[in-house]
């Protein structure tokens, strides 16, 4: 008998049963999947029932809230992310070159960065008041009227701001992706440049359009930094409240139920958009469309609406920081800040490694496996980025917490003396926050890398003798390692961003740079604050320019 029949033979007697690549892999999504179950669990266990009060006090405000903040935010994100895309893909402009690749950049700010600049750029005595009373010769705040800062409708600008570019990336690929023959045939039958938009453009890019307003929506969803330093309460902030001052687990994970709820029906949402509306391309024969040059007060006009986001996006957030870290040299020598920075980079570098070579586990003994469980569990398991950081931190900290209680109880009984707890008291909950709620990246990125290497190449090693391990160190690795390291930046620089989670799981005196800057910023101390956020705004711009590279 041949090696390959040897392998076929070998292959078909391991069929209907679990190989430790398929066990490993329900293990990994289990893992995974886990703190979702705990959530709901908890929710219709609670230790104390607070449902009918929650619904009869705050539920619905929040609930109000939230819906206003996501729909608004979607929006106006979805104008200025579609309206750039548009102008910079089917225009030519002053600046449009430098602005294509500018327009990226906000999606290196996190929001509550963004936050703590607008309030300090707008306050009384911010720059723009300070100003607006030297020229007018103003004594107090109540000789003119100045839009309150703190409020909803700041919120959405900043979130909006910092979120477009999701919008903007697929818009302004599937624009570029359009032939000129629909264009052409618009504009034989009268159309003009307004009417092309409309009926033919915006129709061809909306299901780009719909998932990008649900990312967008997903993540207004789990900001907590933002909404707290403007003083909004939302259904995100009712779980820190619930929780933290209340000290109701059973309430935190009903709200987080009504999240997970409102995620999952954007989620379901976007995909039944897509699936109504199909297209196809004409292939690589078709002609890209070409862009018309504006003058005057056109091409005036398209190169302030793209530079209009990027200045309040980008420019604004890097400038307060960068001018108050200038004048607190002091503060980047902190030790506090040293060590905020150490803590990052450890427990970033750690939960990257652990959720790729995870991603690559599950997606390698998926494809190994001829069991269908594995195969339902995979799509599964993207459900992590998708929840909020402050779900994932109830979902994980609680039922951890039981277990650490009974480890330490069993160690204590075999050793005597007292244990510390290992599993809260350490930062391994918080890299497995990380773990859960960046997994879809690494997954994606590896399912997507495999999914491009031809089947007969493991086929062919196989045959030559080599276990099912060193195909995957041998073929596979070579051949993925790109999109590998890719995922594993992407997943360190979110794990960097990422602020609820971190909050609700870091251990007793232990801070990141994200928990750092929040907590100076939340006591109006911005000069300290404006180091640990230039750190994140840096490690964000890698990632940006990263995704600038792969969307040439």
């Amino acid at each position: 008998m041949s090696s390959a029949e040897t392998v076929t033979a070998k292959g078909q007697g391991l069929k209907g049963a679990f190989s430790p690549w398929s066990l490993g892999a329900i293990v990994i999504a289990a893992i995974v999947l886990a703190p979702i179950c705990a959530v709901a669990a908890l929710a219709f266990f609670p230790t104390e029932n607070i449902w009918p009060h929650l619904l009869s006090t705050t539920l619905p405000r929040y609930l109000r809230t939230t819906l206003i903040l996501m729909v608004s935010v979607g929006v106006l994100s979805a104008v200025i992310g579609t309206s750039t895309a548009w102008l910079v893909s089917r225009y030519q402009f002053p600046l449009r070159r430098v602005l294509e690749w500018a327009l990226l950049l906000p999606l290196a700010i996190p929001a509550y960065v963004g936050a703590y600049a607008l309030v300090d750029f707008l306050e009384y005595a911010g720059p723009v008041q300070t100003w607006l009373r030297g020229i007018f010769g103003w004594q107090t705040s109540r000789d003119y009227w100045f839009p309150e800062v703190r409020s909803l409708g700041a919120a959405i600008i900043v979130l909006s701001v910092a979120l477009y570019p999701y919008i903007y990336i697929l818009a302004r690929a599937t624009f570029r992706e359009q032939s000129a023959t629909s264009d052409e045939v618009a504009r034989s039958l009268g159309a003009g440049a307004w009417g092309r938009f409309l009926r033919v453009a915006l129709p061809l890019a909306r299901p780009a359009i719909a998932a990008g307003m649900a990312i967008v929506m997903m993540e207004t969803v789990n900001d907590f930094g933002t909404v707290d330093y403007f003083a909004v309460q939302t259904l995100t902030t009712g779980i820190f409240s619930v929780w933290l001052e209340s000290n109701n687990a059973g309430g935190a994970a009903q709200i987080s139920c009504v999240i997970l709820i409102l995620v999952i029906f954007l989620v379901t949402s976007e995909k039944i958009s897509r699936r109504r509306i199909k297209f196809f391309n004409l292939g690589k024969s078709a002609r890209p469309v070409t862009r018309v040059t504006l003058k005057g007060g056109n091409a005036i006009l398209a190169t302030l609406v793209c530079l209009l986001p990027f200045l309040i996006g980008f420019v604004l957030p890097v400038g307060v920081m960068g001018d108050h870290a200038l004048a607190n040299m002091e503060s980047w020598t902190d030790e506090g800040l040293i060590r905020a920075l150490t803590n990052t980079v450890t427990v970033g570098a750690i939960a990257a490694v652990i959720t790729v070579l995870a991603g690559v586990f599950l997606v390698y003994g998926v494809r190994l496996s001829g069991q269908s469980l594995p195969k339902l569990l995979l799509p599964l398991t993207t459900i992590g980025y998708a929840a909020p950081g402050a779900v994932l931190g109830v979902g994980i900290l609680i039922p951890l917490a039981f277990l650490d209680h009974r480890l330490a109880e069993l160690l204590e009984s075999i050793f005597g003396g007292r244990f510390p707890l290992i599993l809260t008291g350490s930062a391994f909950a918080l890299v497995l926050a990380y773990c859960v709620r960046f997994f879809a990246i690494a997954q994606g990125a590896a399912d997507a890398a495999m999914g491009r290497v031809p089947p007969n190449l493991a086929l062919a090693a196989r045959s030559l003798g080599r276990s099912k391990a060193r195909v995957l160190a041998e073929v596979y690795f070579p051949l993925i390692r790109g999109s590998i390291g890719s995922a594993l930046l992407l997943v360190f620089v979110d794990c960097v961003k990422e602020l609820p989670a971190t909050m609700l799981l870091r251990p007793f005196n232990y801070e990141t740079l994200a928990t750092r800057v929040h907590d100076q910023a939340s006591l109006e101390n911005i000069g300290d604050a404006s180091p640990g956020a230039l750190m994140i705004v840096l490690v964000g711009l890698v990632a940006v320019l990263l995704l600038a590279r792969a969307n040439r």
